[in-house]
């Protein structure tokens, strides 16, 4: 049966996709760096493969991957890079260990994994890397600089790969979410959580993630790359292509402070 392999996947989003594809037969390894949550996910979920990792470290990376691959008989056909924090405030008050925890959870970790994971997902036919992106992309976001930057990483390095991997037939895909009901929000006060409201969940992420590995017609001629979720992030993201940079940062000044 397919497999995949979630990081951060014991909670919010990360769970509801392993749930997702749990429900359809798939092999789901939910590896993250809580154990607590880890706990949680065995207790309610015995038929996942679970383990600690922490994205940052290459090591574990690797061990995880052929702890998971282990029980697959060597094959992986999912990457969801799915781990990632937010840290809101403005960039002036928040702390260095602040900055520096998102950019190597947020961008460092996605890196990390997806180099870790090439030589599985090579070796499997029509595999998949999928990054979670985020709106925050769509335009710098303030109050969550950092985390919003982390997003453009993401998002360049998602074109990049699906350029660089396409010879190895490796399909490379972003989801951008706007703001879900995860743990992930609830500690946030940034201005566009009110001016555009929660109005995604967990569920609505997973069926994203599961339609971008099952692509069908021009998403899967064209070598779609990105996945909006919600009519908000698709509207936002669409007008911020065509409108003059003035309009667009005008937009998001609204939206945001």
């Amino acid at each position: 049966m397919p497999s995949i392999f979630i990081s951060g996947g014991a909670a919010g989003i990360g769970l509801a996709t392993a749930e997702r594809f749990a429900a359809e037969g798939w092999t789901v390894g939910v590896y993250d760096v809580s154990d607590d949550a880890l706990a949680a996910v065995q207790q309610s979920h015995p038929d996942f493969i679970t383990g600690k990792l922490d994205v940052r470290d290459a090591q574990q990376w690797a061990d995880a991957l052929a702890d998971f691959t282990s029980h697959t008989g060597g094959t992986l056909d999912v990457l969801d890079n799915n781990a990632g924090i937010l840290l809101s405030g403005d960039l002036a008050d928040i702390s260095p260990e602040a900055v520096k925890a998102q950019i190597e959870i947020d961008a460092l970790g996605v890196a990390l994994g997806a180099q870790a994971a090439h030589r599985y997902l090579k070796a499997t036919p029509g595999a998949h890397l999928v990054n979670i992106a985020s709106a925050s992309a769509i335009y710098g976001q303030p109050n969550i600089a950092v985390y919003s930057a982390t997003k453009f990483f993401v998002a360049g390095f998602t074109e990049a790969l699906e350029l660089e991997w396409a010879p190895d037939d490796i399909r490379v895909v972003s989801i951008w979410p706007l703001w879900a009901k995860t743990a992930l929000v609830a500690d946030t006060d940034a201005k566009s959580t009110k001016t555009l409201g929660v109005r995604l969940t967990a569920e609505d992420v997973a069926d994203k993630v599961w339609e971008s590995v099952h692509p069908t017609g021009a998403d899967k001629v064209l070598r779609r790359t990105s996945y909006s979720v919600g009519l908000q992030t698709t509207l936002l993201g669409n007008a911020a292509k065509f409108i003059p940079n003035v309009l667009n940062r005008g937009v998001n000044k609204l939206l945001s402070q």
